[in-house]
């Protein structure tokens, strides 16, 4: 739960909202009393889409869904209006957490509690197939853990058995490592209630052995692998494993029906005790009390969740030992987690070091030195499960190409272990994963948080420990939090915060486009990073002898209204500081006015959102990111090769960028032929050196604020229905023209 926001919503329909409970692409959910008492999660369709058609079909569509299935192990739908000005449907809450959290939190769950989940699920998909749907989004974050049993939700995508709407086109639907082969390939003739089926194997596989039957990381490879590779059940029991592969089968004819699967599972009778382990039933406990006293309150201005109960050797644990070789005497990904922090950084090392010694034309002077080398472990600390995952599991990756090659090589004096820990995108959880980490002593660096909101959580930890951490994506000055005179700093900013995206914004607008009538659109939905850039632009520009006009847009944004506005300024540019989903509406109301003009966003705007619902509107738009496209950057190339040997994509956003994290740290490490071990001397060595990365220089400047960066900012253009990478933005190909 969390507080509400400005702009939220006082109610719905007859409730009365007290509080946020999560967030998606369609809408907010939210947590609501009504009139009688009744607490329910009620979920508010996004401002953005109130206007779209087809969200409002699709919306309509999960109501009658959810009024369509009974069940007592599928939420009810308590009440919905479709037709509302802001769409709105209410289901019976369940105060205790998904089973995603539950896993995340307290690790794999017994094997009686398996048995009695995956009974209640299958007669929850009885229920759904009898009304002639299709879940199709069977996964964790869709079950809720109550003290009588689970509770299937969200019918956000559930289909009737023949309709093909959504999948016609090849768009897959649902959330990857959780689909069936045939929704993986987006085969809708094929999809139906066996896709369920497959789902739940897979979820019941996640409860028994804490990982992903196949995989987590990118999501076209967790794709790929479903549908080519055998599930990983090493970490199920035994007696699970017949009936989970039945359930994994490839082809849908093969699986059992959830009949047979509650049958085989022991049918539905009660269990003797609690279902759940102890503490999934104290955490019901403690939010079902929090929830009494929200609403006795009516409402909420601070929730906490809980701090995460997860153990320090939780983490995952990486050698230098490439990706998916399977030699022989590595532990695997599991035995790993079994080992704990302190043996799992041993066995890393000892990994790095039997690669080392037995792999061909290995001299002995090599073994010897390998042999004496050191073993320095480094954290990283990101949201790998939350609404940045994507983000974070790029960054993963990334350091751990980073962790190879500064093993591979000969000169450097000690040999690096990754940890990785996950803290889901929630800041309170940062904010304990810092505290693990400052008290782990063989942890010598961090690279991370994710997320704005959890570099501010977890920063005065990791500075007032002396842990040196080097943050990849946060793009907020978390410094701020630091008493000014405080040096050296632990928290290192490797790259430009953002802030300073008005610069290649003023470069762009007034030397590359050269325009001389710019309007400003300061989107205020992102508070006073949009109201700095704007001012910033503005002033530059009108002291360039441009005009500059500032229109404040404010949470309710009439897109038509704005490109009027912009038409009838006869403006040839534009800056546009909103979100993706706005940029999008501007970009569609711009061409309606046959608007031809240069336009301009920020990072906040750049994503495949845009590219979708802009379409081809999208076109020419010019964004300004600190990210680069490793593919199409020279000095990448040999990261790009590695990366897509090791993971099969090319490397996502922030990837690149998480590896100049790592090696800077390594070169920090370094003094010599002497490896630097203390924390505060790691730290005092990353502001003497000087690091040339394959994305950006860093580089300590007292005369710019204790910055690193100061020039990591890049240009992208939409070109052909796609983002084009321009370079840096003084020496894009757009500067040069």
């Amino acid at each position: 739960m969390r507080p509400l926001r400005p702009g939220d919503p006082a109610g719905a329909g007859p409730f009365r909202v007290l509080a946020r409970l999560g967030a998606g692409g369609m809408g907010v959910v939210y947590l609501a009393r009504s009139p009688s008492g009744v607490v329910a999660a009620v979920k508010v369709i996004h401002a953005a889409h109130v206007g779209d058609a087809a969200f409002r079909a699709r919306f309509r569509r999960e109501a009658d869904a959810a009024r369509g299935v009974v069940s007592p192990w599928v939420a009810p739908l308590l009440d919905a209006d479709p037709d509302a000005r802001e769409p709105w449907l209410a289901t019976a809450f369940v105060p205790g957490p998904s089973l995603a959290e539950a896993v995340g939190l307290h690790g794999p769950l017994p094997h009686s509690t398996v048995r009695f989940l995956g009974a209640r699920l299958a007669e929850a998909l009885e229920a759904v197939h009898r009304a002639g749907l299709v879940h199709r989004d069977v996964k964790p974050g869709n079950i809720l853990l109550g003290v009588d049993g689970p509770r299937l939700i969200d019918f956000g995508i559930a289909r009737s058995a023949d309709a093909t709407a959504l999948t016609s086109s090849g768009m897959v639907v649902g959330s990857p490592g959780f689909l069936s082969p045939e929704q993986a390939q987006a085969r809708p003739a094929e999809i139906g209630p066996p896709s369920d089926v497959f789902s739940l194997g897979c979820v019941l596989a996640y409860a028994a052995a804490g990982v992903r039957p196949f995989g987590g990381g990118l999501a076209a490879a967790a794709l790929l692998r479903t549908v080519t590779e055998q599930p990983d059940l090493d970490g199920v029991p035994g007696e699970l494993t017949p009936l989970l592969r039945a359930c994994l089968a490839k082809q849908p004819q093969h699986r059992p029906g959830p009949a047979a699967v509650r049958a085989a599972l022991g049918g539905i009778q009660d269990a003797a005790g609690p279902w759940l382990p102890e503490p999934v039933v104290r955490l019901i406990a403690d939010r079902s009390a929090q929830v009494l006293r929200i609403a006795a309150a009516g409402g909420t201005t601070e929730v906490s969740p809980p701090p995460p109960k997860a153990r320090l050797s939780d983490a995952e644990t990486v050698t230098a030992v490439p990706i998916g070789t399977g030699l022989p005497g590595i532990p695997t990904r599991r035995r790993f987690l079994a080992l704990g922090s302190a043996a799992g950084a041993a066995a890393a090392g000892a990994g790095a070091l039997w690669w080392v010694r037995t792999r061909p034309g290995t001299s002995g002077a090599e073994r010897d030195a390998a042999q004496d080398r050191p073993v320095l472990t480094l954290a990283l600390h990101g949201d790998l499960s939350g609404a940045a995952a994507a983000a974070g599991q790029a960054q993963r990756n990334g350091a751990r190409i980073a962790v190879d090659d500064v093993n591979a090589r000969r000169s450097t004096p000690f040999r690096l272990a990754l940890t990785v820990h996950d803290d889901g995108g929630v800041p309170s959880r940062a904010a304990g994963v810092a505290r693990r980490l400052v008290d782990d002593a063989s942890v010598r660096a961090v690279v991370g948080p994710t997320t704005d909101a959890c570099a501010l959580a977890a920063v005065l930890t990791y500075h007032e420990a002396s842990l040196p951490t080097v943050a990849v994506s946060p793009g907020v000055d978390a410094n701020r939090r630091i008493v000014e005179d405080v040096n050296p700093r632990a928290y290192i900013p490797g790259r430009v915060h953002d802030q300073l995206m008005a610069v290649p914004c003023i470069t762009h607008l007034s030397r590359t486009v050269g325009a001389r009538r710019v309007v400003l659109l300061d989107d205020r939905a992102q508070g006073d990073l949009s109201w700095n850039i704007c001012r910033q632009v503005a002033t530059a520009l009108r002291n360039a002898g441009r005009t500059a006009t500032v229109r404040a847009v404010g949470r309710a944004m009439n897109a038509g209204a704005l490109a009027a506005e912009v038409k009838a300024a006869r403006a040839d540019a534009l800056l546009f500081t909103g979100d993706e989903l706005r940029a999008a509406a501007l970009a569609r109301a711009l061409a309606s006015t046959g608007y031809t003009g240069a336009r301009m966003g920020i990072r906040q705007g750049f994503g495949p959102r845009f590219l979708r619902t802009a379409g081809v509107t999208a076109e020419g738009w010019v964004f300004t990111t600190p990210f680069v496209e490793a593919a199409r950057t020279p000095a990448a190339s040999e990261f790009t090769t590695t990366y897509r040997g090791k993971f099969g994509t090319m490397p996502p956003r922030w990837a690149a960028e998480a590896y100049d994290a790592v090696r800077f740290i390594a070169d920090a490490m370094t003094n010599g032929r002497t490896p630097v071990t203390d924390r505060g001397s790691i730290i005092r060595r990353a502001q003497e050196i000087r690091y040339q990365g394959i994305t950006r220089t860093l580089s300590y400047s007292v005369v710019d604020g204790g910055a690193y960066d100061k020039e990591g900012l890049f240009l992208h253009q939409v070109r052909g229905g796609t983002f084009t990478f321009l370079g840096q933005y003084a020496r894009s190909r757009l500067s040069k023209g």
